[in-house]
């Protein structure tokens, strides 16, 4: 059905997902052409597959308050619903007389299923229909190996991405959003600030969102840290070193597009930083292809791998009480601030898997649970990465020193310091190894191992040995 066919003053729906802005917003700018009254609507979908973590609900509650504002701005409104998308879309098209009903592409396993029902339903109904890509530089199925197959490697993916793809431009912001009001819940009514857990209503003082402040955000890192970041983004202590768009990205506050052309237009070396928007793309090839990345091994072989299962350990790596100051830094830096320096990510992610042989996917869980930006291409892909059981992986074998990985991106302590505030009296030469420490020293810092911080839970060379033992056992 063309829009010819379609009343020119039937409202259109436009369902707002992981898209939650108003610039390069492909759905929007279609919707907001025809001229037509708009009902923008953000669902709270009950069955859409994996929930969202406790901290990604966090930054979605500020989000959508900062959404709405923008949309109040020009004179529309933001209509929050609850329940399965089908029973609330329903309700709106039979209240509004709705004919049409716009959204952004998603690419998750059962967010493709409903909007194909969706979709098959509502146009077997008569009803105008349209999907849009709005958060990534190419869709997931465009590139193709030479056979025709999907990039399983990042390097000739990324290089065919870059040959291929003009990037398209960015649409523009609307100026008015004009519709007829229709009830809505009240953004508390879908609580999603927990009140059981104690960083709920604290863990966005570091951050502000909404798509004005990605754009800030961005264009500050673009005028000061992006010609620095192939060394930068690896200093945890460097807080300027990376972007951290992370989280604006998983919510759609601003668009692959928008940081492309932007970055772009800097006039810098900004090559190695859209490289990250290439994984990022890459993440989704690949969760688009294997829909279960986040719960089965990419390479079958690692279906094999005995795993020791530790509660206790994965406790105590959780709450960064480990005993090795640069994994406890990040892991504390995750909880306070539901963001993890990516070099610290890598620290982290290896120290449970090879360290203390804990299953790859229990930290895929944490990390859904704890981080702002929790994303399901970029998160599962990740955690396969470290572990090497994913695609274009580092080998099992390349197991992170801790310590010594501390001593090269925090030779001052600094990041440690911060997050481990209990080591902060230590000296350099021992920040990131205090059981080698001196016992004065250790009396002059305040430091008693086992009491004020805990001795390392693992030995580093004994868990090396054992973790590539376990690998190789896989390979007989």
């Amino acid at each position: 059905m063309t829009l010819n066919n379609v009343s020119n003053k039937a409202p259109i729906i436009v369902w707002f997902r992981r898209d939650l802005r108003l610039t390069d917003n492909p759905a929007l700018h279609a919707a907001v052409q025809t001229s037509r009254p708009l009902i923008l609507v953000y669902i709270q979908e009950t069955d859409s597959g994996r929930e969202n973590g406790a901290a990604k609900n966090v930054w979605l509650h500020h989000s959508l308050s900062s959404l709405s504002n923008d949309i109040k701005a020009r004179g529309g409104t933001l209509i929050l619903r609850s329940g399965q998308a089908s029973n609330v879309l329903d309700d709106l098209i039979k209240v509004s007389g709705a004919k049409s009903v716009y959204w952004n592409r998603r690419y998750t396993e059962a967010g493709r299923d409903i909007d194909a029902r969706l979709k098959s339903d509502f146009k077997a109904r008569g009803l105008d229909v349209q999907s849009f890509n709005a958060n990534l530089l190419t869709e997931p199925w465009d590139i193709k190996t030479k056979t025709g197959g999907f990039y399983k490697v990042f390097t000739p993916y990324w290089r065919a991405v870059r040959a291929q793809v003009k990037v398209k431009d960015i649409l523009p912001t609307p100026n008015k959003l004009m519709g007829s009001p229709m009830s809505s819940l009240e953004l508390s009514d879908l609580k999603l600030r927990p009140q059981a857990l104690s960083w709920g209503q604290d863990i966005m003082q570091s951050w502000q969102a909404g798509e004005d402040n990605a754009r800030v955000r961005l264009q500050e890192f673009l005028d000061n840290a992006v010609e620095d970041y192939d060394e930068q983004r690896n200093i945890p202590a460097n807080e300027s070193g990376t972007s951290k768009l992370s989280p604006y990205l998983a919510h759609g506050e601003i668009s692959p597009r928008q940081v492309w052309h932007m970055a772009q237009d800097s006039g810098k070396n900004v090559d190695k930083f859209l490289s990250e928007i290439g994984w990022r793309e890459f993440s989704y090839v690949l969760l688009y292809h294997v829909p279960k990345l986040a719960t089965e091994n990419f390479k079958s072989d690692f279906d094999a791998f005995e795993w020791d299962i530790d509660e206790l350990a994965l406790a105590r790596w959780q709450c960064g009480q480990t005993g090795y100051p640069f994994v406890d830094a990040g892991m504390r830096e995750l909880w306070q601030t539901g963001w993890q320096h990516n070099r610290v990510r890598m620290v982290c992610a290896s120290f449970l898997i090879k360290h203390l042989l804990q299953d790859w996917r229990m930290g895929e869980a944490w990390y859904w649970d704890t981080l702002l930006e929790a994303d399901p291409a970029s998160n599962a892909a990740s955690w396969q990465w470290v572990a090497g059981s994913g695609a274009d992986a580092s080998p099992y074998f390349r197991i992170f020193n801790p310590f010594s990985q501390g001593e090269k991106f925090d030779p001052e302590g600094e990041y440690v310091r911060k997050y481990v505030p209990e080591l902060a009296k230590l000296p350099k030469k021992y920040i990131h190894r205090p059981w080698e420490a001196p016992a004065n020293i250790l009396e002059y810092a305040g430091v008693t191992l086992g009491q004020t911080y805990p001795k390392p839970i693992v030995d580093h060379k004994m868990a090396r040995e054992r973790a590539l033992a376990a690998y190789k056992a896989t390979r007989n």
